[in-house]
């Protein structure tokens, strides 16, 4: 994989322009083969995930032209590629995302055979809930020897579905297979998400008929046919908030243009309470330390509208390098900390323990040789590098790649002192 060299300490300071949301396109792009009429799509970004997303919908006979946006024509998908070979196995193994195939080739072509999908190593991460929805919708699927084999005679049954709990996977597979269900379809306690709404403003402007994103209880009244349409991704709250953190920590100053802080309200009311003056507009917010040292602040990671596992390991940085103790509590994924020992490596004063970790605030970080292990731990490495002393060099950047669009691009207008050196 790649690496990244970068020098510091710097203080980052200016505008970036922010990108639309991974979380969001990628079952947008998944969604467009429930219909047969033209769409276009705009703002995806440019990640790998997505990169590996297209080439499954070219494999499955999607036709597909980028420009500045995405044009997608589903209109005559290859029925015998419900079974997929190698080349296709290889590609729904490298992202998690592949999981919410499995819904629109049910319903176009009645079964499915696909291996496990993959995805970063954070931790467990069950289809359970995705098989057990689709299964109240009238599916026959199950797994095995790695493979989920899913059949449905003619089409899928309007039923009431209550989640066990908020899972945003989930969710989004039940919708995409009740879109054209007999009767009405009634998901109670699904996530909240904005990317959750984003989907279901998607499948609307195509003539769906979903009401309640963001509630408790969604209603799904099925439909016969989705026409086609144009739409807009809606921009990154992750890659936003990862920014305004590079701001706290390198006590800075950055505007964030071409994003909705209101999909970020408790990332900023955690934010302000360490002591960052915050300012927001109607498609911009901006984060201003004043050259002062952050605050430490506790944190627990929760579903939508809580804090968001997402932004655990950034906040994390944050406290490592701020006034005071803390302690951060991960409530989602086992293996999010396993960045933990590489910020050791960089001098961070932190304490491990099960799901939590406590952290007391030092001044400076120190350069150091480190490791990626996921995407988010990536950037949060990265991130150290701009402010710790010396040179650091983080390797398996390439998860970067993953969920951040132009990184390295985008820190160096910021000031950073950063270069890529490409595996050979």
């Amino acid at each position: 994989m790649d690496k990244f060299i970068i020098k510091g300490p710097v203080r980052l300071k200016g505008e970036v322009i922010i990108s639309g949301s991974k979380n969001a396109a990628l079952p947008i792009l998944f969604a467009s083969l429930l219909t047969e009429e033209p769409i276009e799509i705009m703002n995806i970004p440019k990640l790998k995930d997505i990169d590996i997303t297209i080439k499954l919908l070219l494999y499955l006979g999607v036709k597909i032209k980028k420009k500045d946006s995405i044009e997608i024509d589903a209109s005559n998908l290859y029925k015998y590629r419900t079974t997929m070979d190698p080349f296709a196995e290889n590609l729904i193994k490298s992202i998690r995302a592949s999981i919410w195939m499995i819904s629109p080739l049910l319903v176009r072509f009645g079964k499915i055979k696909i291996p496990l999908p993959g995805g970063c190593l954070i931790g467990k991460r069950p289809i359970n809930l995705h098989i057990d929805g689709l299964r109240k919708l009238g599916a026959k699927i199950y797994v095995k020897k790695n493979y989920i084999i899913g059949y449905i005679k003619k089409k899928f049954k309007g039923s009431c579905i209550i989640m066990e709990k908020n899972s945003v996977g989930a969710t989004i597979s039940i919708i995409l297979a009740a879109i054209y269900a007999s009767n009405i379809t009634i998901i109670k306690n699904p996530a909240k998400e904005p990317e959750i709404k984003d989907l279901i403003n998607f499948l609307n402007t195509l003539g769906a008929k979903i009401s309640g994103a963001g509630t408790n209880k969604i209603i799904i009244e099925g439909i016969t046919k989705l026409k086609g349409g144009c739409y807009k991704i809606i921009s990154d709250r992750i890659e936003t908030g990862t920014f305004l953190i590079a701001a706290a920590i390198s006590r800075g100053k950055i505007l964030c243009k071409k994003t909705d802080p209101k999909n970020l309200a408790i990332v900023l009311e955690k934010l302000k309470n360490t002591g960052a003056k915050i300012k927001t507009g109607k498609n911009w917010c901006s984060l201003d330390m004043k050259n002062k040292r952050p605050k430490a602040i506790d944190i627990i990671t929760g579903p939508y509208p809580y804090f968001p596992t997402d932004m655990q390991p950034q906040f994390t940085l944050l406290n490592l390098i701020a006034n005071g103790i803390s302690t951060i509590t991960e409530t989602i994924f086992e293996n999010r900390f396993l960045y933990v020992n590489e910020l050791v490596r960089m001098g961070a004063n932190i304490f491990l323990k099960k799901n939590k970790v406590c952290c007391k605030g030092i001044k400076l970080l120190s350069n150091a040789e480190v490791t990626a292990t996921d995407l988010r731990a990536a950037v949060s490495l990265v991130l150290a590098g701009c402010i710790a002393s010396g040179i650091t060099i983080v390797n398996n950047i390439n998860y970067i790649d993953r969920g951040y669009e132009k990184i390295e691009d985008k820190l160096s207008s910021l000031g950073a002192i950063i270069q890529r050196i490409k595996s050979e």
